[in-house]
């Protein structure tokens, strides 16, 4: 049995993970990237300094280096492949490419220069190619975060950190000359709701209120809780856990920090105010109506800020020719198998991860989501013989696509690895623009054009 699985993330590694064990190794998997490098939202999502969760990669390398399991890096879905092509070449197509824009928040002055989604933010710090040549007016005293999700927390925590702090992990080396030249000494997070409805764990909370270079609050009347969410800190241990870290910076902030971070909830962002770039942001306070929706409560506030970066989610974009439902930004799909325009599934072709369920879970939830697609793939293609038209080769090869494959990689991971050694700067540094990154791959690869937007 051959299946292709598109995306290299966590999602498609367990998928690929899932078919082998599942079939006792009767299987070939081929893996496809548009990057040169696997791991997806590991590699360039989890924050540098959240070494832990990082080290989910050794567990995905394992997979990768399975002799039926395949890496071919820098060949993207609508560019260099067809959805026909995959279909013509493997039994089955499993897409696990996961949400990878943000949503937007729809007010006035969203579109300034200096008002910009997290994920881009993201992307820069963590050394994605696609935002190695971004830049941020970090010459800004104040900046707002819109979100309280975990991600809206890692960008916090990484601006109110000093370069210094950073330093030991593997962030890219611009990047780090970036940091050190910041002069933001405030930080704002804006929830629309109270501290009972955050979405960051208690753990990533609590390494705010950890910060040595960075003081933090919470105004004492944001922590009024409804009787609702008095209940809901009561029995649910998340939302208690998360009350009792917020209660604790209601005090005196820590003096002589040279940062500070303002955790905001009840504020609504209603307009970023400025007229060549951001220079404000108007706040509404907000409050729960009697059926627990949140509402506006013509109070308004107004944040000096210059720099606004949102984080008010993820969603997925159309794979071209898959069915795609454009309200919840997922593929349609039924325990993974998608379905068409009447409901019924799609031979052949399957989802995992963001793409089948929306951004939801952590890490680990893309395990047991890939093996439910994985099963019932399985059950489908029992008893059926019908062997491909063609092989991936020919495709590629007809095409004149420089593939990466993962000996390829290996050697990226072996430059990033040897200039961490040469900068005295920990156990890697990544190496962020296309051209360092396939010239480490193989020299064979550096003439591509590059992809769109880079």
């Amino acid at each position: 049995m051959l299946v292709a699985v598109i995306g290299s993330g966590p999602a498609g590694i367990y998928a690929a993970e899932a078919l082998v064990k599942q079939t006792d190794g009767d299987v070939r998997v081929d893996v496809f990237d548009r990057l040169p490098t696997p791991y997806g939202l590991v590699r360039y999502g989890v924050a540098p300094d959240h070494t832990s969760i990082k080290s989910i990669a050794k567990y995905l390398q394992r997979v990768l280096e399975n002799p039926a399991v395949r890496f071919f890096g820098c060949v993207e879905l609508g560019r260099d492949l067809t959805r026909a092509d995959l279909l013509d070449c493997y039994d089955a197509v499993i897409y696990s490419t996961g949400a990878m824009v943000d949503r937007q928040m729809r007010i006035p002055g969203e579109d300034l220069p200096g008002s910009i989604a997290a994920t881009d933010f993201v992307n820069w710090y963590c050394g994605h190619p696609d935002a190695a040549d971004h830049s941020f007016d970090l010459s800004v005293e104040e900046v707002a975060v819109i979100g309280v999700g975990n991600v809206a927390v890692d960008v916090v925590r990484i601006l109110a950190k000093t370069a210094d702090e950073l330093r030991s992990t593997d962030v890219p080396e611009q990047v780090i000359e970036a940091l050190t030249k910041s002069r933001v000494k405030r930080v704002h997070m804006i929830g629309r709701r109270g501290p009972a409805q955050a979405k960051f764990t208690t753990k990533e909370a609590r390494e705010l209120g950890e910060l040595p270079n960075a003081s933090i609050h919470v105004s004492p009347e944001d922590m009024d809780l409804d009787p609702a969410s008095a209940e809901l800190a009561e029995s649910d241990r998340h939302v208690r856990g998360n009350v009792k870290v917020l209660n604790a910076w209601t005090g005196e902030p820590a003096p002589g920090r040279a940062r500070h971070i303002d955790v905001r909830f009840w504020r609504a962002p209603a307009e970023i105010l400025g007229t060549d770039h951001v220079e404000g942001l108007r706040l509404e306070k907000t409050a729960l109506d009697e059926s627990g929706r949140v509402v506006g409560t013509g109070e308004f506030e107004t944040l000096p800020v210059g720099l606004v970066l949102r984080s008010v989610g993820y969603q997925s974009v159309p794979l071209d020719g898959v069915p795609f439902d454009e309200r919840s930004s997922i593929v349609p799909n039924e325990g993974g198998r998608i379905l068409g325009a009447d409901g019924s599934p799609v031979p052949r072709e399957y989802v995992a991860g963001w793409i089948k369920r929306g951004p939801s879970g952590v890490v680990g939830t893309n395990k047991s989501d890939a093996a439910e697609t994985v099963r019932n793939l399985l059950a489908d293609l029992e008893g059926t013989d019908a062997a491909p038209k063609r092989t991936i080769e020919e495709v590629l090869e007809s095409r004149g696509l420089p593939v990466v494959t993962y000996d390829d990689w290996l050697n990226l991971d072996a430059a990033e690895i040897a200039l961490a050694r040469s900068l005295d700067r920990g156990e890697r540094v990544k190496l962020a623009r296309w051209e360092a990154m396939t010239s480490a791959c193989r020299d064979a690869i550096t003439g591509r054009k590059k992809p769109p937007g880079n």
